[in-house]
């Protein structure tokens, strides 16, 4: 059972927030801030908040946000700079992903240095020597992925190597010098209580779909950055 979210505007405490709710817990693997691992949850957040978010007690603000929505049961939150409002979806042969992209600081996952190198790149003008500085661009790749199958727990570790992959993948052919960004988060949910696969590797029939719904909904937020 697969979940379209609903977009919210602005309010008091965020820059926008998407909202998936399911009528029934759904099984959860995720790098979710709050409420990840592998868990369940009858709602997800994926919260919109300014470029210099410094709060720590996360918890507290995805309850907030929560209450705001009157939602129930146990959830989880996701939070972005990135433009909420400009989430791409895609889907492939029942699995459906959604993906809110902001590559400002993209990294390379094995970089001795610690550094990024920043997108759209810095240009210079011959005639004066001068650095023109990127424009701000806020960063963070938040990628969620329903299917409607179940999975063996090793399965859904799997699928979220696969959707990194798949993420990286969009970003290579993009151009974009990097494998991801530091602060990057996936979602993967699936249902609870139905007949589980036991692969989900990029060359098994629903890795596949996974990692071609991954993809294109990276790809299309990309592309779609002003």
């Amino acid at each position: 059972m697969v979940s379209e979210p609903t977009l919210h505007s602005a309010g008091g405490s965020h820059n926008g927030v998407l909202v998936w709710q399911w009528p029934t817990p759904m099984s959860t693997l995720s790098s979710a801030s709050v409420g990840g691992g592998l868990n369940q949850a009858s709602w997800l957040l994926n919260i919109g908040v300014v470029p210099d978010y410094a709060r720590t007690d996360l918890e507290n603000h995805a309850n907030q946000v929560a209450i705001e929505f009157a939602l129930d049961g146990v959830g989880q939150a996701l939070f972005t700079a990135a433009d909420v409002a400009r989430y791409k979806q895609a889907s492939c042969d029942g699995v459906l992903a959604h993906a809110t992209v902001g590559v400002a600081k993209p990294t390379w996952a094995a970089d001795p240095s610690g550094g990024y190198t920043p997108w759209p790149p810095e240009t210079s003008d011959p005639s004066t020597d001068q650095i023109t500085q990127s424009p701000h661009f806020p960063g963070t790749i938040n990628l969620v992925v329903q299917l409607p199958i179940g999975l063996e727990v090793a399965a859904a570790v799997n699928a979220v190597i696969t959707m990194t992959e798949a993420k990286t993948q969009a970003l290579y052919d993009r151009g974009i010098p990097g494998t991801g960004t530091a602060s990057d988060a996936v979602v993967l949910v699936w249902p609870t209580g139905v007949a589980t696969e036991r692969f989900a590797g990029t060359r098994s029939k629903w890795g596949a779909r996974i990692a071609q719904a991954a993809h294109e909904a990276v790809r299309r937020g990309i592309g779609d950055r002003p």
